[in-house]
């Protein structure tokens, strides 16, 4: 008996979602492997944060141009073809121990993972109502961080009982089965399967890259991706791991523990977060401003910290971190509005594009300064993780001036255009609270 409409949308949407998933469980899993990476293949910080660069590099390298591929050929195919990707990019990780080897195996799995997030979230305005949308979006961000719990848990449990080589073959398993899954369950639309459309000229896309790069609210987006999500993907997908164990001296559990917290932050967040941007639109700097305000605040604490910080405080830290995901996310509500729906898949790439760099160019100065404070080797001190974890503000630094400018561009547009003025938050309250002082 063929399923009911709404329960077929669900099984299709819990399809792409396992995919998605387990592409963050990919993503992530030489966080929880950076110690045991360079006992392997006998490299320094700077080497072993070159797999985690190019593969951010390879998946932001990627995303319009897969936003194009989507356009032409649907979310089965390129879901499919994600998830075997990344398969044998774990697969090549589990055998080889060479750094040839692992570099190709991290570019597989970037490549792999650029299909994946955006050709999910395509599926759900084709299955569900237009009021479902923003908060299923939202949801498969959220569910989609459990792969940072399966990285922290099993993956690391495998690591340390029976090894690399059965650890990065489990992972490999879980990804031909969601791509089997898939196969199985995942169809681009109600009628099956998409037309695979016109051909995209490099004519359209250079118009439609253009049109979205010149409207100052797509670039706002790019600034708020990179300035929320950079310090928080730098924490899971590398350096949290190699921080809490050889620079706080926690042991492998305790840091698996808090990864696991990070994520759970995230996920209850998010909605929060979500809803806040819903309710208050010409707000939505405010709470990125915010999310950024509590992560750099809680490094400064850590940093400040005379020795290894206590546990409450590295609490605090994992869980500041845990905005930056459900914050970044509000760059991409940006491009929404911003844009019209005919180029909306060029800007969101856009806007992706901005935390995976920030996130690659910190990873690798992270590296390059430990490196230099350690002659190459793995034997940390605090005091090292103080200098290289530093640089973060920095970073962070470019993207405050990146967010207030754009912010100030897309108003003027905004007034503009449309007549709308938003005035400064401060202003306001104060008029309010003379008003309700005359009354």
């Amino acid at each position: 008996m063929p399923l009911r409409p709404e329960t077929r949308a669900w099984a299709v949407w819990s399809a792409g979602l396992a995919a998605y998933v387990i592409a963050v469980l990919h993503r992530t899993s030489l966080g929880v492997a950076g110690l045991d990476a360079q006992h392997r293949f006998d490299i320094g910080a700077s080497a072993l944060a070159t797999f985690a660069v190019l593969q951010l590099l390879v998946y932001a390298g990627l995303q319009i141009p897969v936003g194009m591929l989507l356009d032409r050929f649907g979310s089965l195919r390129l879901v499919l073809s994600g998830a075997l990707l990344m398969a044998a990019g774990q697969s090549l990780m589990a055998f080889t121990d060479d750094m040839t080897g692992a570099v190709v195996a991290r570019v597989l799995v970037g490549a792999g993972d650029a299909m994946t997030f955006i050709s999910v979230l395509r599926l759900v305005p084709h299955w569900f109502p237009a009021r479902r949308v923003p908060v299923l979006t939202q949801v498969t961000g959220i569910v989609g961080q459990i792969g940072q719990l399966l990285s922290a848990v099993p993956l690391a449990a495998l690591l340390a009982g029976p090894g690399w080589t059965t650890a990065f073959v489990g992972a490999a398993g879980a990804g031909v089965f969601v791509a089997l899954v898939a196969f199985a369950a995942l169809h681009d639309t109600p009628e099956r399967r998409m037309n695979s459309g016109s051909a995209v000229t490099w004519q359209r896309l250079s118009s439609d890259l253009s049109s979205a790069w010149r409207h100052p609210g797509t670039r706002l987006g790019l600034w708020t991706h990179f300035t929320t999500q950079f310090t928080g993907t730098v924490f899971a997908l590398m350096w949290g791991v190699p921080f809490l164990i050889a620079g706080e001296g926690l042991s492998r559990s305790a840091a698996s523990s808090l990864l696991i917290l990070f994520v759970l932050t995230g996920m209850a967040s998010g909605p929060v977060l979500g809803m806040l941007t819903q309710r208050y639109p010409l707000r939505r700097s405010l709470l990125v401003l915010g999310v950024v305000a509590a992560n750099m605040g809680a490094w400064a604490l850590v940093i400040a910290w005379p020795g290894q910080a206590p546990m409450p405080l590295l609490v605090l830290l994992v869980v500041a971190l845990g905005l930056g995901g459900p914050g970044s996310m509000i760059g991409f509500d940006y491009a929404r509005t911003f844009n019209p729906p005919s180029r909306l898949g060029t800007a969101t790439g856009v806007v992706n594009v901005g935390g995976f760099v920030a996130s690659l160019l910190t990873i690798l100065l992270i590296g390059l300064i430990l490196d230099a404070r350690t002659g190459g080797s793995a034997d940390y001190h605090i005091d090292d993780f103080r200098v290289a974890m530093s640089v973060q503000f920095a970073v962070a630094a470019i993207g405050v001036l990146g967010i207030l400018r754009t912010r100030r561009l897309a108003r003027q547009k905004m007034e503009q255009e449309e007549g709308i003025v938003i005035r400064p938050l401060l202003k306001v309250l104060a008029e309010r609270r003379e008003l309700a002082r005359q009354r």
